[in-house]
């Protein structure tokens, strides 16, 4: 019983944390959910004009590196494999920062949580840093973005093994 009862708390703490984030930010997280995790036709679903569908297009190509980041996460103490790791991973936070629809760090691990699993925690800060201080991003929205980490998960010990509860998705709104 006590194991349910903390398994119900933490999906409501993860309920709660996505429902902190923008209108924006839940949009764009449902919406990479469902291209990441092959869960929808996300043209049919999240498209509403062609600019929309032409971010989805590149997103589809872009998170097909994902397929070779799950499971293949580098030794936290050792360096082989990072070049490659850290490489894809920095290309597609890059890219979903570049977006301008994900509006800080919580909300960048709450997908990346999803879309890689909890394992991928360790690596996040730095892929995070890296790509949100990059030329392709403008200045003023580095700034927010690189204020909005904080020190705690920027310098954070260890982090949760603890794979996430609730995957948010579409929800068709009922005619009145």
């Amino acid at each position: 019983m006590a194991n349910t009862g903390t398994a119900a708390t933490l999906t409501i703490n993860e309920l709660r944390e996505f429902a902190g984030f923008s209108a924006c930010e839940q949009r764009y997280i449902k919406r990479s959910l469902d291209i990441g995790l092959g869960r929808q036709d996300a043209f049919k679903l999240w498209a509403r004009d062609a600019t929309e569908l032409a971010a989805i297009r590149s997103q589809y190509v872009v998170y097909q590196e994902l397929k070779g980041l799950r499971g293949t996460f580098p030794e936290e103490t050792g360096f082989d494999g990072l070049d490659d790791f850290m490489g894809k991973l920095l290309r597609l936070t890059a890219f979903d920062l570049a977006q301008e629809r994900l509006e800080c760090f919580s909300a960048y691990r709450f997908l990346y949580e999803r879309l890689l699993g909890a394992a991928v925690r360790p690596w996040l800060p730095s892929a995070f840093c890296a790509a949100a201080a990059l030329p392709q991003i403008r200045p003023d929205r580095r700034k927010k973005l690189l204020h909005s980490i904080s020190e705690a998960a920027a310098t954070a010990p260890a982090w949760s093994t603890r794979e996430p509860c609730f995957y948010p998705e579409w929800v068709e709104k009922e005619a009145a």
